[in-house]
């Protein structure tokens, strides 16, 4: 429910293709198309992805699954990640949320691709906590706009004290606390949570394996 009402509130402002609508400046020419394909992809993406980690639609529609795992990576992700950065690492909103786009996406990207090889390769516990990870950094998006909640009210009082009255100095400092933010706390949360679920076994060899370097 709440990814739908995420797209409800936020797909229709990019419907019409007006740039006027857009809540991210162009910096460069072509940047708006460039974002709403993005857009697209990762609604691809968030869509088709609620699918794959739902278990009870894993275990009772195997073939399904297997094909929107397909779409969620081809047809989703791979292009959104992609694109997402290219136009982030021109953000509008300073150097530091342009750091947090292109870390989200390499991550986004590189969680995903994991997966999918190891569904591949029939390793099917690591595809399922990599996709586990990608889809927590898909819905990223979400936790952002939360975190945007809480740190507008906190900084925005305090222009004139913290920031000697500069708006933008605020601006770009909510927006690198609110990116970083909200893709970082819920891939620490996913892979604590991952890790309580892993055998016993598993988890000391993990354990090994860190503390020989290996």
């Amino acid at each position: 429910m709440l990814i739908l009402a995420f797209l409800a509130f936020s797909l229709p402002r990019y419907l019409g293709l007006d740039p006027q609508q857009s809540l991210v400046p162009s910096t460069f020419p072509g940047h708006y198309a460039l974002l709403v394909a993005h857009i697209g992809f990762a609604t691809i993406a968030m869509t088709t992805g609620f699918f794959q980690v739902w278990p009870w639609f894993r275990r009772r529609f195997r073939t399904v699954h297997r094909r929107l795992g397909r779409v969620y990576v081809l047809g989703g992700v791979i292009p959104s990640s992609i694109l997402a950065g290219i136009i982030g690492s021109a953000s509008p909103f300073g150097p530091m949320t342009a750091v947090s786009h292109v870390f989200l996406a390499v991550l986004w990207l590189s969680c995903t691709v994991a997966g999918f090889r190891a569904a591949r390769q029939r390793r099917f516990d690591d595809h399922r906590e990599w996709m586990v990870r990608s889809y927590v950094l898909t819905t990223s998006i979400i936790t952002n706009r939360l975190w945007h909640l809480v740190w507008m009210p906190v900084l925005g009082p305090r222009v004139d004290t913290w920031f000697q009255g500069s708006e933008l100095a605020m601006l770009q400092t909510e927006m690198a606390l609110t990116n970083w933010l909200g893709w970082t706390v819920p891939l620490v949360v996913a892979e604590a949570l991952l890790m309580r679920r892993r055998p016993r076994h598993h988890r000391s060899r993990a354990g090994r394996l860190v503390g020989t370097g290996l």
